[in-house]
């Protein structure tokens, strides 16, 4: 069995057990932490940076999260509309004129967050060295026409969405959305999470591993390889090149399940907490091809807020139980295996509480 590194209550030893079975199997470096209350119950790594197993996987290893770095970018924009400085159900255009572009005044800010824009993708060739010119690409958001009518229909905004928010952020508070979370988010928690890394954590990251089938599905923008370069690391996609480990992840989103406090740290009301629960769709979203319930830029099932990394990365919030589950690897896997590495963690986290 994998040797498991960390700390873990003793109820919930099956989190190091099912971190153990994934490292066993089809993982090669992971991590996973369970917080109750703000606390962590685990916080467990184990496995190696690297595809030759030569390179352990440390305490504070960090990877490319992927799509999980969507909790962080809608925790940012529900921290300021519960100050006040941000209205959800205001049109973008009010905060970025620009935007009002090609029958785009109607989109209002949930519908960014909740994927029913009408912009899930860009127009025209995009290279994933676009990504790297904020203005350009949001320039080039603000001209589009949307796909359909605004708010009646979702379709996931897979690399739109950061830029879509950010440039809402950037707006209302004058600092880019990696700045804001920073300054406003990750410092005062404590968490190791980077949004546009700098240079000095470098040595900390654990390369993407490519899936067994290849660097990246057909159609799409983005190849692992293309996270592992230093441009990707010192950009700043919102909506995509996160870096952190399952303890970062799980801490920053105790806020959403602690009622906006942790540590002694507040930054949400409850009832700004409260708003990630607003239903913004719920039926077959266009892109994904499934039933997904969206929230304010969570998935919603019951009151649980959650999403997760394209090849297996997972983040889940519970309001009730005032718990978040987060497992973060570096190895990458297309299909459905990729989410069920995630999916036993959570499981294990909800048999330990239920003891």
């Amino acid at each position: 069995m994998a040797d498991i590194h960390g700390t873990c209550e003793a109820r919930f030893d099956g989190i190091r057990e099912a971190l153990a079975a994934s490292l066993d199997a089809d993982d090669v470096g992971a991590s996973a932490a369970v917080y109750v209350d703000g606390e962590p119950m685990a916080d467990v790594w184990g496995g190696h940076v690297d595809v030759a197993r030569t390179v352990p996987w440390e305490r504070d290893t960090i990877t490319n999260v992927f799509s999980t770095t969507k909790t962080m970018t809608a925790l940012s924009a529900l921290i300021l509309a519960d100050r006040g400085h941000l209205d959800l159900n205001a049109p973008v255009a009010r905060y970025w004129p620009e935007f009002a572009a090609n029958g785009k005044e109607g989109v209002l800010v949930r519908h960014l967050l909740g994927h029913t824009a009408g912009l899930p993708s860009f127009e025209g060739p995009t290279a994933v060295e676009d990504l790297y010119d904020w203005p350009a690409v949001t320039a080039r958001l603000a001209a589009q026409t949307p796909e359909w009518e605004p708010g009646t229909a979702a379709g996931y905004h897979s690399a739109t969405q950061g830029f879509l928010v950010g440039e809402v952020v950037r707006r209302v508070t004058g600092r880019s959305l990696g700045t804001f979370f920073a300054e406003e988010v990750a410092g005062p928690l404590g968490a190791d999470f980077h949004i546009g890394l700098p240079a000095e954590h470098d040595h900390r990251v654990a390369p993407g591993i490519p899936a067994p089938q290849g660097d990246r599905p057909d159609g799409f923008l983005l190849g692992v390889s293309d996270s592992n370069t230093e441009a990707w690391r010192r950009a700043e996609i919102p909506a995509l090149n996160g870096f952190g480990n399952a303890r970062s992840v799980g801490l920053v989103q105790s806020v959403l399940a602690c009622g906006g406090e942790v540590g002694g740290v507040r930054l949400l009301s409850e009832a700004g907490c409260e708003r990630a629960l607003e239903e913004q769709f719920h039926g077959t979203d266009r892109i994904l091809g499934m039933p997904v319930r969206w929230g304010m830029g969570y998935r919603l099932e019951g009151r649980t807020c959650s999403w997760g990394g394209w090849g297996g990365s997972v983040l889940l919030a519970d309001l009730d139980h005032r718990m978040t589950v987060a497992y973060v690897m570096n190895q990458v896997l297309w299909d459905g295996d990729g989410y069920a590495r995630g999916l036993s963690i959570v499981m294990a986290a909800y048999e330990a509480i239920a003891k």
